[in-house]
């Protein structure tokens, strides 16, 4: 590409009195036009934070991106863009995806940016930035933000959330003391870095890669490993010839890509926040993807990571094993291998030669985790529009169970009674929670993994049946049935289950049924009334205004709609 081919000669490389104002700006930044005039501009979005612990390495990644952009003839400019730290963010870091998305997507349109390296990783940035990227449609190149170190306490190997509900559970169910919990504070996260597990963090991170958007392996790289730095360099070179290439995302993130991506997603065992991600990342990518092509693909691949919650091992270990390369070559009969990515002309060089090293974590095709992918996706007179269960992460005895429902109208509330024992729970009980959906929550918290009765942990038993139109953390497990949609905030079938109620959950059969004559429930609907809106202004206003379902993918109905928005004149 010839310097006035970028697009940020629009910005520096006229006549006019713009051009001239531009480049005397850039003087006072402190640089030479040497440096970066007729050179393809990078913006390197950095979503770090003092306060984002998964991404607290991010500064220095920027620095080692900026080092490969320049080796490579380029002119890296870092731009800080919204942290979303599932840990800190309330009510739930999801409420603010779309913004980080509506922030990506203007700042590479109205800055002069040719090409940009995304650098993100807890688990709604990768993609939020991806979806404000693909609405850009520059060329771009992801950069996760790496796994953190295996957890340890007391000779035991932890994984971060995954052991965190169980050690929970373990206290209330008085097995372990307030000093044993003090340990555990200081050996579940040892080191920056997302989740070990197969959480959301590391699915969405692998989806990305799969897509064909990082460098190879780069999804499984520990954070604080000397490669990490050395694949951000690696970005930050390659991000240049792709600018060079005009190799725009829009090229990239084709339908074939997001079937492979979920594919991937369900073979790795991996959460279900992925699919309302997935869904939203190929709207904004102009691919319609559905939650029946998720069950469709469910069922040609089998589950061949055996990472916690649903299996053994942590990321690290799957790393060493080969990472995603590795994985995606065990599955390259159900993958389009002649697409291209960041790295190579087709995915199939870049799956050249790529070997499983551990055949414990990354099973074989005659040896799966489980048969079918580790999401099914439910329908019925509970879920006209769908709902999702990660069955891998459940007692097998409940994938087909009828129980009674005891109904909570909101997590304070179920938070306040859950050990009532009043209300009389036993281990056949349904836990329904409602109001947690995308208006309702707001913004969907991950609420979904209900708490056990205390009783009923301390007789030993670790899993029941719970529903709601919340989502769950990827790294916890249960028999939970989320995203239930429509959801119950704007009068979907769960605003009107009642304590008592029958339901049948059958995995099976992908089914779940709220056992009531529809007379019942058509009676029960004409008495039900809309609740208040949660905002009365603001951005959460907007989001109430705004936000699409949970099987849409709950993005924004005036980002997800098609129209064109025009490049800025810069003259």
């Amino acid at each position: 590409m010839r310097p006035d081919e970028l697009r940020s000669h629009q910005w520096y490389g006229t006549d006019g009195l713009r051009s001239f104002s531009h480049r005397a700006r850039t003087r006072q930044l402190g640089y030479l036009p040497e440096e970066h005039l007729g050179k393809p501009v990078i913006a390197v979005l950095n979503t770090w934070s003092d306060i984002n612990p998964c991404h607290v390495h991010l500064r220095d990644r920027a620095q080692a991106v900026k080092r490969g952009v320049w080796q490579a003839g380029g002119f890296p400019l870092e731009f800080p863009v919204s942290t979303l730290s599932e840990t800190f963010q309330k009510p739930t870091p999801m409420l603010y995806r779309n913004l980080l998305a509506m922030e990506t997507e203007e700042l590479l349109r109205s800055y002069p940016v040719d090409g940009a390296v995304l650098l993100g990783g807890c688990d709604k940035t990768t993609p939020a930035l991806l979806m404000g990227a693909a609405s850009a449609d520059l060329p771009a190149v992801f950069v996760p933000a790496g796994p953190m170190l295996p957890g340890h306490w007391r000779n035991e190997v932890l994984g971060s959330g995954t052991d965190m509900w169980k050690y929970w559970d373990d206290k209330r169910a008085g097995l372990i003391g307030d000093c044993e919990l003090a340990e555990l504070e200081s050996g579940l996260a040892r080191s920056p870095g997302h989740c070990m597990t197969m959480g959301t963090a590391s699915t969405l991170t692998a989806a990305a890669e799969a897509l064909g958007v990082t460098m190879p392996g780069a999804s499984s790289i520990p954070a604080v490993d000397s490669g990490h730095e050395r694949m951000a360099a690696a970005s930050g070179m390659r991000i240049v010839e792709l600018v060079h290439q005009g190799l725009t995302l829009s090229r990239l993130l084709t339908p074939e890509a997001y079937e492979d991506a979920v594919a991937t997603v369900l073979a790795l065992g991996g959460s279900t926040n992925a699919v309302i991600h997935l869904i939203a990342m190929a709207g904004r990518s102009g691919v319609r993807l559905t939650l029946d092509d998720f069950d469709r693909i469910a069922r040609t691949v089998p589950v061949l990571a055996n990472l916690r919650p649903g299996g053994q091992y942590l990321m690290e270990d799957f790393h060493f094993a080969g990472g995603l390369p590795a994985f995606l070559a065990q599955l390259t009969e159900v993958l389009h291998l002649d697409r291209p990515t960041v790295a190579h002309d087709t995915l199939r060089e870049q799956l050249a030669g790529a070997t499983v090293h551990n055949p414990e974590v990354i099973r074989p095709r005659t040896k799966p985790l489980a048969d079918e992918g580790g999401v099914a996706v439910l329908r019925g007179n509970l879920c006209p529009d769908g709902a999702v269960i990660k069955h891998i992460a459940a007692e097998p005895h409940l994938l087909r169970h009828t129980g009674p429902a005891v109904v909570f109208d909101d997590y304070k509330q179920m938070q306040r009674t859950i050990n009532d024992p009043a209300l009389g729970i036993t281990a056949d009980h349904v836990l329904v929670l409602r109001g947690s959906g995308p208006r309702g929550g707001p913004g969907m918290p991950e609420y979904g993994m209900l708490p056990i009765p205390d009783h009923l942990l301390k007789q030993g038993m670790r899993d029941m049946v719970r529903l709601s139109d919340a989502r769950m953390s990827g790294t916890s497990y249960g028999t939970c049935v989320l995203h239930i949609a429509p959801e119950s905030h704007v009068g979907g079938p769960l605003a009107l289950v009642r304590t008592g109620d029958l339901i049948t959950l059958d995995v099976e059969a992908r089914s779940l049924h709220l056992d009531v004559s529809d007379e019942e429930l058509a009676e029960r609907r004409a008495a039900w009334t809309p609740p208040p809106a949660r905002f009365g202004r603001g951005y959460g206003a907007l989001y109430d205004e705004q936000i699409t379902q949970a099987d849409t993918g709950c993005d924004f109905a005036f980002l997800a709609r098609d129209g064109e928005v025009p490049e800025p004149y810069a003259g």
